[in-house]
C-alpha cells in the first residue's frame, strides 16, 4: 500500500463503498485460471483475501505473464519482464498489461487504472478487468485459453446479415405486426360511450 493515512468522513465512505463491490468469490475463480494459464511460467497461487490478491498483482509480472499467455508464441506483447521492488518499475510493469489488455480486444471503459491496483484502491475494478479478459479469452476459441470456459461468460458477437436488394423489397410490401392488423377486431356489437351494458 502507499504512504498515505487513513482515510476520514466522505472519503472513508467513498472507499468503503468501493471495498464493497469487491467479489471474494471471483477472487478464487480469477485466481484460479491465472495460475492455470500461466502454467510452465512459475506462477505460484496467493493466500487468500483481498490484500493477498493484491500483493500477488502488484508488480505486474503475473498481469504481463497472463497477456503474454494468451497470444502464440513469438507474439508476445510484453517482452522484458522484470521483478523489481521499485516502485515505478512495478507500475510501469501495470501499465504494459494494461496497453496489451486494450490492444487485445477490452474496451477502455473496463479497463483499471494503474494505481487502482498498485494502491489497491479499487480492486473490485481489477477483477472486472480480469473478468472481462477470460471472457474475451474464452470468446475468442483460438486454443490459447486454458482452463474451464464455465469461469467466464461468453461476449456476444456480431452477427451480420446481407441481404438481397429483391429480399429488401419484399419487406417493404408486408405491413409489420407493430403497425396493427386490419383482421379479427371488429366493433360490431360495441355501444357509445355512456349506454349502459345490454345482457340479454
Amino acid at each position: 500500500m502507499a504512504n498515505r493515512g487513513p482515510a476520514y468522513g466522505l472519503s472513508r465512505e467513498v472507499q468503503q463503498k468501493i471495498d464493497r463491490q469487491y467479489d471474494p468469490e471471483l477472487e478464487q475463480i480469477l485466481t484460479q485460471w491465472i495460475v492455470t494459464q500461466c502454467e510452465g511460467a512459475g506462477v505460484q497461487q496467493p493466500g487468500p483475501g483481498k490484500d493477498n490478491f493484491q500483493q500477488w498483482l502488484k508488480d505486474g509480472t503475473v498481469l504481463c505473464k497472463l497477456i503474454n499467455s494468451l497470444y502464440p508464441r513469438g507474439q508476445a506483447p510484453v517482452a522484458k519482464l522484470q521483478p523489481s521492488t521499485m516502485a515505478f518499475k512495478q507500475m510501469e510493469q501495470i501499465s504494459q498489461f494494461l496497453q496489451a489488455a486494450e490492444h487485445y480486444g477490452i474496451a477502455a471503459t473496463d479497463i483499471f487504472q494503474t494505481v487502482d491496483l498498485w494502491e489497491g484502491k479499487n480492486m473490485a475494478c481489477v477483477q472486472r478487468t480480469l473478468m472481462n479478459l477470460g471472457s474475451l479469452a474464452v470468446t475468442k476459441e483460438d486454443g490459447l485459453f486454458l482452463g474451464d470456459p464455465n469461469w467466464f461468460p461468453k461476449k456476444s458477437q456480431e452477427n451480420r446479415r446481407a441481404f438481397s436488394d429483391h429480399k429488401m423489397k419484399e419487406g417493404q410490401n408486408v405491413i409489420g405486426l407493430q403497425m396493427g392488423t386490419n383482421r379479427g377486431a371488429s366493433q360490431a356489437g360495441m355501444t357509445g360511450y355512456g349506454m349502459p351494458r345490454q345482457i340479454l
